[in-house]
């Protein structure tokens, strides 16, 4: 087992890995920028280090900042959370290379997902459903406009890097096909460095249903479920459930093992997601793409299985094999996570700054928090506006429910606007509770269109 581990990460993900450290009997570095001299995180870590001014490239995207803090810490493992360097196969292989493990899957294994276009065509050939579309990339508007005229409208045109929810642009007619193509691939370029696109099927009413998958070093590779995910905007997600409600359980079971298949098909080793779409018109789903991370929402998986992913990672990282095979993952009753973002809700969504002045976090049975703040922490606008994850556990979906409006009711912090209301407002709607939602949903509840 290591005996120090570097987070290349900030926020409520950073902690939460601190935690799963500190219950190993494993010694923790955090890293911060100049931004994040009075995070949590920094505070709750044995050691921390300074690697750079607020601007992510200069800092938590900074591949060598991030080894110069492991080798002068003496970690001997790194645990980059979620986003930042979490995906980036070059800082898999630097960490390789300079004999410190990565907590996460093998460089081989990121890169091969990594690249939607390249993805998709791997899990056509594992057998896993993938959407129609063009093969491969679209070098033209020629090229895409005759796949357009071939799988019919509305079409999606996607960037085959990055993620996010950029570099996607939704099109009705050849005319908008045009203009999607020039914008997506815009955007993926100032975002991403590559504007490299494709084109698929627009799935009309998709929900977004992702596999919960956790593989070793010697073969194995098991499900822990899967999550709904459908209640995005602007493509990113703000509450998830587990499992997903309102699914025919064939569909279930075909989707659960899809995503054993994606994983198997790269030799996957370390916990990842592999994200489906569920079309409710056809009753068939297809591939979108596979996180070769933490994500997010995973402790809603934790609170159905009684797994700790987080340090499952460790443990995968440090050599040992799964302690379970399929048949030891029972899932039991319903989770539901709400993600609080420093966000106002009377002003669409936009990020919310200021000095934490008052801060009540819920509690009671089955109910968790996975937060950032604390009274007098000033929130700034250099990060993502996640502050912290309210999860719940009930026996069934209605229990859950009822779970996560108390613990609603209960969250107070004052000096920065936060999502609570939001989320109030969806777990009222008779359209959640009865499953009348897809991915496109949210933004027409909120008004959002």
């Amino acid at each position: 087992m290591f005996e120090k581990v570097l987070i290349a990460n900030r926020g409520e993900i950073a902690i939460r890995i601190i935690r799963a450290c500190r219950e190993l009997g494993i010694k923790t570095v955090a890293v911060f920028s100049e931004a994040d001299r009075e995070a949590l995180h920094v505070r709750m870590a044995d050691e921390a280090h300074y690697i750079g001014p607020a601007p992510s490239n200069q800092s938590y995207l900074s591949v060598p900042a991030i080894i110069t803090a492991a080798t002068a810490s003496g970690a001997d493992a790194i645990h980059p959370g979620y986003g930042f360097l979490a995906e980036n196969p070059f800082f898999a292989e630097a960490c390789r290379q300079w004999q410190i493990a990565f907590i996460g899957p093998n460089p081989e294994a990121i890169r091969a997902m990594g690249m939607k276009d390249a993805s998709k065509a791997l899990m056509k050939k594992a057998g896993v459903p993938t959407i129609p579309g063009s093969d491969g990339l679209v070098e033209s508007e020629s090229d895409a406009l005759a796949v357009a005229a071939e799988i019919g409208y509305p079409v999606m045109v996607k960037a085959t890097a990055g993620g996010g929810g950029r570099g996607i642009r939704i099109a009705h007619t050849p005319e908008e096909l045009v203009q999607a193509l020039q914008k997506a691939a815009s955007e993926a370029g100032a975002a991403f460095g590559n504007a490299a696109v494709f084109v698929e099927k627009y799935i009309q009413v998709g929900r977004h249903i992702e596999v919960q998958v956790l593989g070793d070093q010697h073969g194995s590779i098991v499900h822990l479920g899967e999550r709904e995910c459908s209640i995005q905007r602007r493509r990113q997600k703000v509450l998830e459930e587990a499992p997903a409600p309102f699914l025919p359980e064939e569909t279930r079971q075909r989707i659960r093992e899809a995503g054993v298949r994606a994983a198997q098909a790269v030799g996957y080793d370390n916990a990842g997601t592999v994200e489906m779409i569920y079309d409710e018109l056809s009753g068939e789903f297809y591939f979108l793409e596979m996180n070769t991370r933490i994500q997010v929402e995973h402790p809603v998986s934790e609170a159905v299985t009684g797994i700790d992913l987080v340090k499952a990672q460790i443990r995968v990282a440090a050599g040992e094999p799964l302690p379970w095979k399929q048949e030891d993952i029972v899932i039991r009753g319903h989770a539901i996570e709400c993600r609080v973002n420093a966000e106002d809700p009377d002003n669409k969504l936009y990020p919310s700054t200021g000095t934490v002045t008052t801060l009540e976090v819920p509690g009671g049975p089955w109910t968790r928090w996975d937060g950032m703040l604390y009274p007098g922490y000033q929130m700034k606008p250099f990060y993502d506006s996640l502050v912290g994850k309210i999860i719940v556990w009930g026996e069934d979906r209605d229990d859950a429910i009822a779970k996560m409006q108390r613990a609603l009711s209960e969250f107070k912090v004052e000096g920065i606007k936060t999502t609570v209301p939001v989320h109030q407002r969806i777990l009222a709607s008779p359209d959640f509770r009865e499953g009348r939602f897809s991915i496109e949903w949210l933004e027409g509840f909120l008004g959002m269109k």
